[in-house]
């Protein structure tokens, strides 16, 4: 399985950095492998100062090795080794009418002293964060979602759009980071699906990802703005920034794995501002988007 999904998934790093290049036209991923000293590597895809797409990068890893003592701590284990590998990317476009968009697949696992597996399991999802709040877009999104849900389980959409909502929630804000998207975590072998029925789930949202952001950048690329949208657009990547380094627990994993940190930051973006007490004017687009975050929202 570990073999599988690794192939996949650098299959598919590579079909969606030639895509957004082909969407931004003008700047190319570079790129940047790497070795970790404890066992694995990766392979990092970043992208900036284009046509379209400020900063983002699209990484592969497989780390293996003996388990962290905070994984030790985590799982009640007092010794093993664990294998892990995964493809993220987060991509921060210039335009603000354009929204960043993350999104993450990944595998695990675990073994005893005799090399046996002890747990396996997938994990991921992906989810859009607008600066200003375009309804079809976020329908647009999340029916593709549903879509590449509904193919495999009718209850994997609103258990995992739920499960997205209260994830990438910051909740010392008490809102969202975005309007959401898919968040599974520890889908393991069950009697219902077995490891390859859990491959074939998670392959299917990651092969529908370019479907669900692509024509929402075409749509909103070349829509014209002021200095007064970059400003709330930075405004609200700030917050994008608080989640990951106070709740992301991708983040978190990989800074006490110790990962490679450039590419475990790569998800902040270039320019952030932190205004204080900052508030949009009451019935403005930006103080529209603020209500959806409040509370999220059913969009198909």
């Amino acid at each position: 399985m570990k073999e599988q999904f690794y192939a996949y998934i650098q299959q598919l790093q590579d079909t969606i950095t030639s895509k957004l290049e082909e969407v931004d036209g003008k700047a190319k991923f570079q790129e940047d492998v790497w070795k970790r000293a404890e066992g694995g590597g990766g392979r990092t895809r970043v992208i900036e100062n284009g046509n379209i797409f400020e900063k983002g990068g699209v990484n592969i890893s497989k780390v293996f090795g003996e388990l962290p003592e905070v994984l030790r701590k985590q799982f009640g284990v007092e010794s093993g080794d664990f294998f892990a590998c995964g493809l993220s990317l987060v991509i921060h476009p210039k335009n603000p009418f354009v929204p960043t968009v993350h999104a993450n697949w990944r595998y695990f696992e675990m073994y005893d002293g005799e090399g046996n597996i002890v747990t396996q399991w997938f994990g991921g999802g992906q989810d859009l964060t607008p600066y200003y709040l375009f309804e079809e877009d976020a329908v647009h999104f999340h029916s593709v979602c549903k879509e590449a849900c509904d193919k495999h389980h009718p209850d994997f959409y609103p258990k995992y759009k739920e499960t997205c909502d209260n994830y990438f929630w910051n909740a010392h804000r008490n809102e969202a980071r975005g309007l959401g998207g898919l968040f599974f975590d520890y889908l393991k072998e069950t009697e219902e699906f077995s490891m390859q029925d859990r491959y074939d789930f998670v392959t299917e949202v990651g092969n529908s990802f370019l479907n669900s952001y692509a024509p929402i950048v075409e749509r909103r690329k070349d829509m014209e703005y002021t200095q007064e949208h970059k400003d709330w657009q930075e405004v609200r990547r700030g917050r994008y920034v608080e989640f990951n380094l106070v709740h992301d627990r991708g983040t978190l994993f990989g800074l006490k794995t110790n990962g490679r940190i450039e590419s475990i930051l790569m998800s902040l973006p270039p320019t952030v501002q932190w205004k204080y007490n900052h508030h949009p004017e009451e019935g403005s687009e930006e103080a529209k988007l603020l209500v959806v975050l409040a509370k999220p929202k059913n969009w198909v």
